[in-house]
């Protein structure tokens, strides 16, 4: 049998099969009653209604339940940390907005379908899609990157339905009957390769060997990653996408989605750039991926309330240098 398993309902949807065979009959049956929940509290009821109405059905419940879980307390330090210099009320605001923009991404979930680029009236405009069209027509990939911005979801609408044949990367949800659910609605809205992070490295080295693109989030936290300064202090940041970028020759091109209403977007397709040249292959690391940082940094100032502070970003330290804890 393969590495991988692709379960006819998902075409070419990847999950490991060995993640499969450890499924006991106790995690089964746990998963299975969590996948019911999911339907009957939130999947189901939030698809009854209009895309509009289950986006500030999302909002109202993360403003009224965020700033009550402990996940609040981690996106304070943070926004003290990368943002000392505004009135603590302004930060309230944008932790405020996080949090709404966050229940709008899950009410909208169950609508994604509705949300492809590239038609009439599209919920999802796309700046900057010639440059995806010339990976796809000079016929030598990309690593594409993006963070954890508004509605990441539709990042890669805007990529598949273009088209670009590109390989995306995704964190599987941990109930394996959950993480086919969502796949089902992402498959519906175009996007027909997704492949587990830490699950498909083979996968992505293969796609690029192969003339295909993949695309890759860059902006969260990595334990085995390096230090590289974001917003003033060390952040352990993925080299990943810069040593696949390097491996295969090929350029960096930056993504990143901007909420502009309920279940709307514009999706920025950026200029694309090849690795730092530097007098060794460990400096040329670290200086693209300060690059990168440098950039997510530029996304977030534009709109602070977009991105998932609520993750802890920074090691526990540099909350301490900063006077945050």
């Amino acid at each position: 049998m393969s590495a991988f398993e692709k379960p006819d309902s998902e075409p070419r949807y990847i999950r490991p099969v060995e993640m499969q065979k450890r499924m006991s009959l106790l995690s089964r049956t746990g998963w299975g009653a969590e996948a019911w929940a999911w339907d009957l509290l939130y999947w189901y009821p939030l698809k009854a209604l209009s895309i509009e109405q289950a986006s500030d059905a999302g909002a109202a419940l993360m403003r009224f339940v965020g700033p009550k879980i402990t996940p609040h307390r981690t996106m304070m330090r943070n926004l003290r940390l990368a943002l000392p210099d505004i009135p603590d009320k302004e930060r309230e605001s944008i932790a405020r907005g996080a949090w709404e923009n966050l229940g709008r991404l899950a009410g909208e979930m169950p609508h994604l379908p509705k949300m492809r680029p590239y038609t009439d009236d599209a919920r999802i405009v796309v700046e900057g899609a010639e440059r995806l069209d010339a990976v796809q027509a000079r016929e030598k990939p990309a690593v594409l990157i993006g963070g954890h911005f508004a509605n990441w979801e539709v990042m890669a609408s805007a990529i598949c339905n273009r088209p670009l044949d590109c390989q995306i990367t995704y964190r599987a949800a941990n109930n394996p009957y959950i993480d086919r659910r969502i796949n089902r609605a992402r498959h519906a809205y175009g996007i027909d390769v997704l492949t587990p992070k830490g699950a498909g490295t083979r996968e992505l080295m293969r796609a690029l060997s192969g003339g295909q693109s993949v695309g890759l989030m860059n902006d969260q936290k990595f334990n085995q990653g390096i230090p590289v300064p974001f917003f003033g202090h060390d952040a352990m940041t993925a080299p990943g996408p810069t040593r696949l970028a390097m491996r295969y020759g090929v350029e960096l091109m930056p993504m990143v989605a901007q909420r502009t209403g309920k279940a709307r977007y514009v999706v920025r397709v950026e200029e694309p750039f090849m690795p730092v040249a530097a007098e060794t292959e460990q400096k040329s690391i670290h200086d693209t991926v300060l690059k990168i940082n440098q950039m997510v940094e530029r996304w977030i100032l534009q709109a602070p309330e977009q991105w998932f502070w609520m993750h802890n970003r920074w090691p526990k330290q540099a909350w301490i240098d900063a006077g945050v804890m």
